[in-house]
């Protein structure tokens, strides 16, 4: 400054402000990430995309490895928070878990919106870039496993279950295949024999 004088320092957000900031940034992030790749974010790239200041991005990620870890525990955030409300809705049954998969996977047709094109793409690209980025995800899925294993199910059933979805989701994404309607009625019926208790 001409007269010698440090800047001021940015004023920090608070409360609301900060939490729409970071989202915006987490948004702006996502984006870049789906649309160019890890190598292409950078915190400037971001902050611009997010339309804030780079000290403002900086304030709530120091670091392009920061923002990712970010971008990803939020990611493993919204998946655990889909299945736990799909399984909350699940009345009490010895397979609850199982069938509320079951539901995840065919009642749920959110499940093929293009929010969950974006967070394939970003798990694939920060696999690309630090397969231990994805640890988040990998927990959320130990979880939900972990919850199979209590149901009152044969070995196997209710891990072939989660299997399948697991497998559907990955055929759209990569555009694979796409079952008719049939296919995946009878696919439903299929899956649905697994989660019935034994005789």
């Amino acid at each position: 400054m001409p007269d010698g004088s440090s800047p001021a320092a940015e004023p920090r957000p608070r409360g609301p402000e900060a939490a729409d900031a970071r989202t915006r940034i987490l948004d702006a992030a996502e984006r870049i990430v789906q649309a160019r790749g890890v190598p292409a974010l950078t915190l400037e790239a971001a902050a611009r995309e997010a339309g804030v200041s780079k000290g403002g991005l900086l304030y709530h990620f120091a670091s392009k490895e920061a923002l990712l870890a970010g971008l990803l525990n939020r990611l493993a955030d919204h998946v655990e928070a889909e299945f736990l409300a799909v399984l909350e809705a699940e009345p009490p049954h010895p397979a609850r878990a199982t069938r509320a998969v079951l539901a995840w996977i065919f009642d749920h047709p959110e499940a093929a919106c293009e929010n969950h094109q974006r967070a394939a793409a970003v798990f694939l690209a920060a696999f690309h870039h630090d397969p231990a980025l994805l640890d988040p995800i990998r927990a959320v899925f130990r979880r939900i496993r972990d919850r199979l294993r209590q149901d009152a199910l044969p070995p196997g059933h209710a891990l072939a279950v989660m299997a399948a979805g697991d497998g559907l989701f990955m055929a759209r994404v990569f555009g694979m295949y796409a079952p008719e309607a049939e296919e995946m009625a009878a696919l439903r019926a299929a899956l649905s024999r697994l989660a019935e208790m034994p005789a």
